[in-house]
């Protein structure tokens, strides 16, 4: 990092000066922020103690449920201390850790539903071949490409991005960002929006387009099927769909904020408290509570840790 911002502050202007509306606010992101936590944690031990959930999908759900818990712990405490604060002041140190743990929850989330999409259009369109190519190994190592190839990217991208220098120091969001941070700056670095432009393809467009091509092949699959087969396939991708749908749609509204005027501050702080607060507490409960081995494990747990 620059040294001359070592201890610069930056101003986020997106909250409203302390009022019963934010001590309501607060009230709803704490409720949030401890179902998320006890919903994710509470998948995470069912997963991980169950030998029977320790196939494929399930160590895919148990990863996602780690990234969420990143995601929430990263920017909630947080937003629930500004809306407390008379001002939101946050160190530029601060402000990019803020940024590489909410860039590395989108876009490990996005790989890992990725590979989930892979996963299950191997399952729907080639069953019987699905043991030989899904094997643990290739899990593990598709699993830790999914962490390690964003965070490496990523924390490349924050280092460009703490190198800039700065000439404003305030940001219309509720939490940081790359680029709203890259805005502060007093150039416009041809080689840091390169960089991001191929952090985009990467890591965005690259899992988008493989969900894609997963979705038409399984539907493709589907459509020739039985009517159960498509009952079944459906059940299987609509939960994943949503989600996936959830975060492009996400990602789309913050380039736009950031990149043009399309998007209006109010939409975009909706937006982002939107990415923050519900995918990490929709995925244990659209994965978890919808399949049965899930919900048999989980009433098991709770049944012991009740008559204990």
């Amino acid at each position: 990092m620059n040294k001359s911002f070592l201890h610069t502050v930056v101003l986020l202007t997106a909250y409203d000066p302390p009022g019963p509306l934010n001590y309501v606010f607060f009230i709803l992101c704490l409720l949030m922020f401890v179902l998320t936590l006890s919903a994710n944690l509470l998948l995470i031990l069912v997963i991980h103690s169950d030998s029977n959930l320790h196939k494929p999908m399930y160590i895919l759900l148990l990863n996602l449920a780690l990234n969420g818990l990143v995601g929430s712990c990263a920017v909630c405490p947080a937003i629930m201390e500004n809306l407390l604060r008379d001002q939101q002041l946050i160190s530029y140190g601060g402000c990019l850790l803020q940024v590489l743990c909410v860039n590395v929850y989108a876009t490990c989330a996005y790989a890992i539903l990725a590979v989930m999409a892979y996963d299950r259009y191997i399952s729907i369109c080639k069953p019987l071949e699905y043991h030989s190519i899904i094997t643990p190994c290739k899990v593990q190592v598709l699993v830790t490409l999914s962490y390690c190839v964003p965070v490496t990217l990523l924390s490349v991208q924050v280092y460009l991005t703490s190198r800039l220098p700065l000439c404003t120091f305030t940001i219309n969001k509720l939490f940081c960002d790359n680029l709203a941070v890259v805005k502060l700056s007093c150039v416009q670095s041809a080689f840091v929006n390169l960089y991001g432009l191929f952090i985009t393809v990467s890591l965005v467009l690259f899992p988008f387009l493989l969900v894609l091509v997963s979705y038409m092949k399984i539907l493709s699959v589907s459509w020739k099927a039985s009517v159960e087969s498509k009952r079944k396939a459906l059940s299987t991708c609509i939960p994943h769909l949503i989600i996936f749908i959830n975060f492009s749609i996400s990602i789309l509204f913050s380039v736009l904020y950031n990149r043009t005027s399309a998007v209006s501050a109010h939409v975009n702080h909706l937006n982002s408290v939107q990415f923050i607060f519900i995918p990490p507490l929709l995925h244990p409960l659209v994965y978890g509570i919808r399949m049965k081995d899930i919900r048999r494990s989980i009433a098991k747990t709770l049944k012991c840790i009740l008559t204990r």
